[in-house]
């Protein structure tokens, strides 16, 4: 039987990187983003259902949901960087964190409750895609790393109420990506790793399938 997989943020960076690698290993893949026109050409390349939305709308995750009645993995990797340039938590504008929370927070739980049960039966996984600013105390970085240590501590629950299913925080450590860039700038980004070697090391996680919990990619 095919295993189905429904990956965030996959039109670019370590989605991307992920989908390319379970397609080559035969996985059906529901794959979402914000922008459509990115996330159709990445659909035709692997033979890949392309549902593009915000996963901060209720509407969008409820049609994600309803697309995966059958779910082996769901892959929360979708992310917002927050206010930039990166501001002190001194200084934080408090509208953007809320924008920030219902992103990074709200959304991947949002979407895993929608999607439990399908992956519950199929006795899947879920892996919540997470950074070392949640444990670090980087300057600038305080309002991202604020909403990655709190999908760690919902995954860490979430992972002892459900024995059944693998839950993995996975910290991809810096990646040369358009995050980064607006982050730290594009020169920086580029002496970070290749998100396709981290999607290799994070589709190995998912073969191994190794005990719940938090898992460093590099």
């Amino acid at each position: 039987m095919t295993n189905t997989a429904l990956i965030t943020g996959a039109s670019r960076g370590l989605g991307l990187a992920l989908a390319r690698s379970l397609a080559g290993a035969g996985w059906n893949l529901v794959l979402t983003a914000r922008g459509a026109e990115d996330l159709e050409k990445v659909a035709a390349e692997l033979g890949a259902t392309a549902i593009p939305g915000d996963v901060a709308e209720a509407a969008h995750r409820e049609r994600l949901a309803a697309a995966v009645p059958t779910l082996d993995l769901l892959v929360n990797n979708a992310s917002g960087l927050g206010a930039t340039p990166l501001p002190k938590i001194a200084g934080y504008p408090l509208e953007a964190f809320r924008v920030l929370l219902e992103t990074n927070v709200i959304a991947p739980l949002s979407l895993i409750q929608a999607t439990i049960p399908a992956v519950r039966a199929a006795r899947g996984a879920i892996v919540n895609i997470t950074s070392d600013a949640a444990t670090g105390a980087y300057e600038g970085w305080g309002g991202y790393g604020a909403t990655k240590a709190a999908l760690e501590q919902l995954s860490n629950v979430l992972a002892a109420e459900e024995p059944d299913v693998a839950v993995w925080w996975a910290d991809p450590g810096e990646m040369n990506t358009r995050m980064l860039a607006d982050a730290v700038g594009a020169e920086e980004a580029a002496g970070a790793a290749d998100p396709e070697d981290v999607a290799r090391a994070l589709h190995e996680l998912i073969d191994r399938r190794p005990a719940s919990g938090r898992v460093s990619l590099q």
